[in-house]
């Protein structure tokens, strides 16, 4: 290995490790799913029953277990971001997984600029370090259909390994979460069974659909063997079917909700989108499996009812390589001038992100100063002006990775600044070590659901309701105080 090589190794490895690694630790679990998530994993590792996920004590089946088992896995490493850290290091694993296979099918240059757009991109790098399981899902899923890019551009079966691998890694999907992972790769192979339609026995043929069922079939006859019926109707009806139809999972959005939510999502690389050219997309069959594979999830999704921004991330990889194999054929440094414009506004991303998560946006604008403003535009000028003379003065090939490590150093700067403030404001784990020795003599009054949520993972026992048990102090407001009783109110003079 050459010095050069070595050297840009090492700073990929460094980048890599202070985006998603380092500042891990800092923020708190946050949201109403991350203390759940991490609950149920705790409970597993300490029950030791690997197989019926249990929040304080009550069988669960709104997901199903991967998540719970790197989870759980994390906590009995005596990990403190014991699912979060999982997760990161999937994500990390990934992105090596996904870089071996299109440089494989398409050719170097485009595997280091799909990568790199991947990995610095707003929704991956956002994913990639939360404790939940839309990146698991994704980088299985994605595993899967990357095996799949051979078998999609030729008129051949796919060699034994690659087959395997695919059925193995779609079955992880499945168990990432639910069937979810068959509707997308189901989206990303109509392009080919529509030219070949015999080719839909190669996914159906022993090799693929052995390792599909030897890695998911167990857990799912394991959980069904233990529950009975009631993880059928909770798992299958009310999680995958009535999600699609009813309202009453709360999460009902305008079916161009994911417009907006993909244009955030490919932040800053989301000028590069306007580059896209039909003639790109539609060039060979492989290319129409990547467009559809890209489409899938943003259709599928739409259509629902429900719907949570997450839903979209498998859409990003290949999204990442269409954009690479179009800047390959045609770069256009204006488009990649305006995305490094975008990071004129991160430092202040992160000023407003931690009371944008406790109070949304609207008031965390109001409540900016002017000081914050002023240092938020000088060092978004100052990343601006790296990534100007990156986008600028480096050779094409070049050109987007050297933007990219610009946009790996503004994001983990925003990471640093932002995550101690989001825990703070936007989670429970502060408040509870602080009031831990009352918490015993509290219980839960007027708060909003992932604050309770949060105070019962962190406390290690479930806090009850105040209307089931009343206690000396009650848990109120945003942000959560302790505050006495009305029954010990009223004893005092």
């Amino acid at each position: 290995m050459t010095r050069s090589r070595a050297a840009t190794l090492a700073a990929v490895a460094a980048l890599a490790i202070a985006l998603y690694l380092l500042p891990v630790g800092d923020r708190g679990l946050i949201g109403p799913d991350e203390p759940r998530y991490a609950s149920i994993s705790r409970e597993m590792a300490e029950s030791g029953d690997w197989v019926t996920p249990r929040l304080w004590g009550e069988a669960w089946f709104e997901k199903p277990a991967m998540l719970f088992w790197m989870g759980g896995l994390g906590y009995s490493a005596g990990l403190q971001s014991y699912t979060r850290v999982p997760v990161a290091l999937l994500s990390l694993g990934f992105l090596a997984f996904f870089f071996w296979r299109v440089r494989a099918h398409f050719d170097s240059e485009t595997a280091v600029t799909a990568t790199c757009l991947l990995a610095t991109s707003a929704g991956w790098t956002a994913y990639s370090d939360a404790g939940v399981f839309d990146a698991p899902l994704t980088a299985f899923t994605s595993g899967a259909l990357l095996c799949l890019l051979p078998w999609a551009s030729s008129h051949g079966r796919g060699r034994p390994a690659e087959m395997a691998a695919f059925g193995a890694l779609l079955g992880f999907g499945v168990l990432s979460k639910g069937l979810v992972a068959l509707l997308v790769a189901a989206a990303a192979t109509v392009p080919v069974l529509v030219r070949r339609p015999r080719a839909l026995l190669d996914l159906l043929g022993p090799v693929p659909l052995g390792a599909f069922c030897l890695a998911c079939l167990p857990w799912y006859a394991a959980c069904y063997w233990a529950n009975g019926q009631r993880f059928i109707d909770e798992f299958i009806v009310r999680h995958h079917f009535e999600r699609f139809v009813s309202s009453s999972l709360q999460h009902v959005q305008p079916w161009w909700f994911y417009l907006p939510v993909l244009a955030v999502f490919l932040l800053p690389w989301t000028p590069l989108a306007l580059s896209l050219r039909w003639e790109t997309v539609a060039a060979g069959t492989s290319r129409r499996f990547l467009a559809c594979w890209a489409l899938g999830p943003l259709l599928l999704f739409s259509v629902a009812v429900n719907k949570l921004p997450g839903y979209i991330l498998p859409s990003l990889p290949p999204l990442a390589i269409l954009l690479a194999i179009q800047w390959k054929a045609r770069a256009s440094r204006p488009l990649l001038l305006a995305a490094g414009a975008t990071l004129l506004l991160v430092p202040l991303a992160g000023t407003l992100l931690p009371a944008a998560l406790a109070d949304g946006i609207r008031r965390a604008w109001a409540g900016l100063d002017n000081a914050a403003i002023l240092a938020g535009a000088a060092a978004g000028v100052a990343a601006f002006a790296l990534a100007s003379i990156a986008a600028l003065k480096t050779p094409r090939a070049r050109s987007v990775p050297a933007v990219c490590a610009i946009v790996a150093l503004a994001l983990a700067a925003l990471k640093f600044q932002a995550f101690p403030a989001i825990s703070q404001q936007a989670g429970t784990r502060e408040f509870v070590a602080k009031e831990r020795t009352r918490l015993a003599d509290s219980c839960i009054g007027d708060i909003r659901r992932h604050a309770a949520y949060g105070i019962r993972h962190y406390s290690g026992h479930r806090v009850p309701a105040c209307e089931q048990v009343p206690a000396a102090f009650r848990i109120e407001g945003d942000p959560p105080a302790l505050v006495p009783s009305q029954a010990e109110d009223a004893s005092l003079p």
